[in-house]
């Protein structure tokens, strides 16, 4: 496999007129715009294969942008963006009513809370909004960073299949991963923003490196990459690994201009995360407590969940050979990859989040070499090969697709698709609630949902590290709802929690009794709202 050791093709530019077809110069009418032969042609042509399947990419993912799906961290940042509605500067904590800083109130989070207080539209419109404009991100920035690696045209082309189908023959989807399975149901994520952010800000570093490290742009690139710290931790790890690795990979690196300007671009990062008012992110980077115990599944099935990416170790190989490992995406592949597997041997779980910079790595070096590749039976080998993971891919996620395809649950269930399992909507609570009312539930569906809609909750869905009473709260919850349970304990946890409501799990579940509650709604699956009147209460009735 050749890669193009050219400067031009690795700032994303072509070939230089006048210079005859090569080992990946293509058909030589890549070249840059001002390099000669003036004709649009030239310049449009390598990025027309991409605007189309881009945008094809696009209009795939729109129906999941429109339609968010009820599941994982959706309902969380639902809240987010409905307390930040509320009160751009003070919003509390989005889960509980406690006023503690929270790490889902990023630049992003900022912004989207600022449209919906400004439009008005509610907090669902305006998170398919954020994952239309994370889609664009994500695509656009698969294009920039693959063009900075080779100027082969299709080499994008071949990217972005790549990124979303090389993984596994089993479903996983998590935050930040970018399998179509996860990006179905996660694409109105931070971490979905944040992943695109971190493509384009690998993109403008490889260019800034091949300008000679100037200090404006160093300094700019130092805020975008602390934005991106800031949208989504875990990805920001990713996103530092990739900037060292790209800094590391250019010549102009070793000047003591270069140096200096770098260091100005770090200061600049180093001072807007310390200057970010929502939260304290040296303190949570310091934290891991339940964090860890979360993420232990992230080391579980890997062959089946990501086995597919094997194909690309030759690649990887390849680009290794060729710089002397001096390349970007071997050097984020290896040392992602340490971290990994360091957060496996010492049970630093959730040092797992860093393993999509490995599948990244990967892929992109997959699709960057098979595009280079001379016209042979090793090109068409290769190309057989990658076709084929890549229709397996196709096939074991197309279960994703769906819940926006009602029609087509009957025909997946006939031909054993697999498929993700969706919560149920919690909009029948909406009618009688108010912004800030105090839910009790121990319900897993209910924690992540009611937020949603304006409510808080006794106990946090999530671990939440700035939360001093977290534990306190889960055993208030798990008191009233035992069997045994005092009247006067379950008063006085109604009392001092401020409970406005309480969620049953199912029609199995007690209701509790007394003329302080009454049962106004029952949800789909047996679920029931029960009104808690708190004045009686506090005066002594039960």
């Amino acid at each position: 496999m050749a890669q193009d050791p050219s400067a031009a093709a690795r700032a994303g530019m072509g070939v230089v007129t006048g210079r005859g077809p090569g080992p990946d110069s293509g058909t030589g009418t890549d070249a840059p715009s001002g390099s000669g032969g003036g004709a649009w042609a030239p310049r449009l042509r390598p990025h027309l294969p991409y605007a189309a399947f881009g945008l094809l990419a696009l209009l795939v993912m729109l129906p999941f942008c429109v339609e968010l799906p009820w599941a994982g961290d959706q309902g969380l940042h639902a809240a987010v963006v409905e307390r930040l509605r509320h009160d751009l500067a003070d919003p509390g904590n989005p889960l509980v009513a406690e006023d503690t800083p929270s790490p889902y109130y990023s630049p992003w989070m900022l912004l989207l809370g600022a449209v919906a207080r400004l439009t008005g539209w509610d907090t669902f419109t305006v998170l398919s909004l954020a994952a239309v404009a994370a889609t664009a991100a994500l695509v656009t920035g698969v294009h920039r960073f693959v063009r900075t690696l080779t100027a082969r045209p299709w080499a994008p082309v071949l990217a972005l299949p790549a990124v979303v189908l090389l993984w596994g023959w089993e479903l996983f989807a998590w935050s930040g991963w970018i399998s179509f399975t996860s990006l179905t149901l996660t694409v109105a994520y931070p971490s979905t923003f944040a992943l695109g952010l971190t493509l384009h800000l690998w993109a403008w570093l490889r260019r800034e490196g091949d300008a000679g490290w100037r200090f404006a742009p160093c300094v700019l690139l130092g805020l975008l990459a602390g934005v991106v710290v800031l949208v989504h931790q875990f990805t920001g790890a990713v996103a530092l690994v990739g900037a060292a690795a790209v800094a590391v990979c250019a010549p102009a690196t070793r000047s003591p201009r270069a140096v200096r300007n770098l260091a100005a671009g770090a200061a600049a990062l180093a001072v807007l995360l310390v200057l970010w008012p929502y939260y304290d992110v040296w303190r949570l980077a310091g934290a891991e407590g339940d964090l860890t115990a979360i993420h232990r599944n992230l080391y579980r099935d890997l062959p089946a969940r990501n086995g597919l990416a094997l194909l690309a170790l030759p690649a990887l190989a390849a680009r290794a050979r060729h710089t002397r490992g001096l390349d970007p995406l071997v050097l984020v592949f290896a040392v992602c990859g340490a971290l990994f597997a360091a957060g496996g041997l010492l049970g630093h779980w959730s040092w797992g989040r860093v393993w999509p910079g490995v599948m990244l790595a990967a892929q992109l070096a997959l699709a960057v070499e098979l595009a280079s590749m001379r016209p042979g039976a090793l090109r068409r080998a290769a190309g057989a090969a990658t076709a084929a993971a890549l229709a397996v891919g196709a096939w074991t996620q197309a279960g994703a697709a769906v819940f926006v395809l009602p029609q087509a649950r009957h025909a997946a269930d006939r031909l054993g698709v697999q498929q993700v399992p969706l919560f149920g909507d919690y909009r029948w609570i909406t009618p009688y609630l108010r912004y800030g009312d105090v839910v009790l539930t121990e319900d897993y569906h209910a924690l992540r949902i009611a937020p949603a809609y304006g409510a808080t909750t006794v106990a946090p869905a999530y671990p939440d590290f700035f939360l001093p009473d977290e534990r306190q709260r889960w055993k208030d919850t798990a008191d009233f709802f035992a069997r045994g349970t005092t009247a006067a304990r379950e008063r006085e946890i109604l009392i001092r929690r401020h409970v406005r409501w309480i969620v049953t799990s199912s029609s199995e579940a007690p209701v509790p009794k007394g003329r302080v509650f009454t049962t106004v709604a029952t949800g789909p699956q047996g679920e029931r709202l029960v009104r808690v009147d708190l004045r009686a209460l506090r005066a002594g009735e039960h």
